[in-house]
């Protein structure tokens, strides 16, 4: 082979590299961008996820939150309900000795 088909060759084969070197450029360039893509899609979906368990959450708190407040109004009725029995029960009980109190008072007073 003489020596200007040798260089002939290897200028072509230096076009060759070039052109594969600026092909696998652009893939890559590509192959990035989807990357890219792909983690924005993915981060969103994470986010939206989130989203999705802290709304959850928050709901079933409220729902725990709203029985234990329920739970403390019947505790408190029915304690009031008690108080409210036993201070009937003692009313008579009380009169009486505000009346023998006040008969004491007067009479000592006489």
């Amino acid at each position: 082979m003489a020596r200007p088909e040798v260089l002939d060759r290897i200028k072509e084969a230096e076009v060759d590299a070039d052109e594969i070197v600026a092909e696998a450029e652009d893939d890559r360039d590509e192959i990035i961008a989807e990357a890219h893509e792909r983690a924005d899609e993915i981060r969103s979906e994470a986010n939206q996820d989130a989203d999705a368990l802290a709304e959850e959450r928050l709901s079933e708190a409220r729902s725990e939150i709203e029985a234990e407040r329920q739970s403390i109004l019947e505790q408190g009725e029915a304690e009031r309900d008690n108080l409210e029995t036993h201070a009937n029960e003692r009313e008579d009980e009380v009169i009486e000795e505000i009346l023998a109190t006040f008969e004491e008072t007067v009479n000592a007073e006489t």
